[in-house]
């Protein structure tokens, strides 16, 4: 779909700091992120694309990174965005929106909170977050349980996108489950870290579950120093 160069490197350097898309607005990355979101528009064009997953095929690859800036150009399209953590094994979402993790998507599944208690503003206007909430025994189960899907019948009422930050597909079948319940699938494909093995094997697991992809985001590709991006908007 876009090549991107932004980070997803370890938890504790994610941060406001990974959101290019607010800092620098007017940025070469941040420009990459706005065809991403008019590329999802234009996927499906007799179709809304309301709920939006975005995962990878192995960790480290910058999902989150991706799913964060992605909220936010949809939120600053005049959008009211939700993003969710449902990487409830290592969120990192909480950081990056610099809010408490105290109350989120796991004890809301698990009926130990409701959504209006998990559900927070984050300092970008029209843009709210379902952190992942305490990491449980079972996340998987917590995913395929109906509460999820009467949940979304909610959150679609009151946001025009949400976007799911789902774990990577090749450890566990968490995006997997998710992607049943979405719209369109983004995969992010970490450039030079990733094997193609991986990646074929991570699509296969997307069609395996219906999953309607949308496209890749090839993360971390190294644009030639002469590219038209550079001596344009310098």
């Amino acid at each position: 779909m876009e090549n991107t160069r932004s980070d997803d490197k370890q938890k504790t350097s994610l941060g406001p700091n990974s959101l290019i898309t607010f800092l620098e607005p007017k940025s070469v990355i941040a420009e990459q992120f706005n065809t991403i979101r008019s590329n999802i528009n234009f996927t499906l064009p007799d179709h809304d694309v309301k709920k939006i997953l975005v995962t990878s095929s192995t960790a480290g690859e910058g999902k989150s990174t991706i799913a964060s800036n992605l909220a936010v150009v949809f939120a600053k399209e005049g959008k009211r965005v939700l993003i969710i953590d449902a990487d409830m094994r290592r969120p990192t979402l909480h950081s990056t929106f610099d809010i408490e993790n105290r109350y989120g998507l796991s004890n809301t599944l698990s009926k130990k909170v409701t959504y209006m208690e998990s559900v927070q503003e984050t300092f970008i206007f029209e843009l709210y977050i379902l952190p992942s909430g305490p990491v449980p025994m079972n996340p998987s189960e917590l995913l395929a349980s109906k509460t999820l899907n009467k949940l979304m019948e909610i959150f679609e009422q009151y946001f025009d996108v949400i976007i799911f930050d789902a774990p990577p597909l090749l450890p566990v079948t968490d995006a997997q489950i998710i992607s049943n319940i979405c719209d369109g699938t983004i995969l992010v494909v970490n450039s030079g870290k990733v094997n193609r093995a991986d990646v074929l094997k991570a699509k296969s697991l997307l069609e395996a579950s219906h999953a309607k992809i949308l496209g890749v985001v090839l993360n971390n590709f190294k644009l030639p120093n002469n590219h038209y991006y550079y001596s344009e908007y310098k």
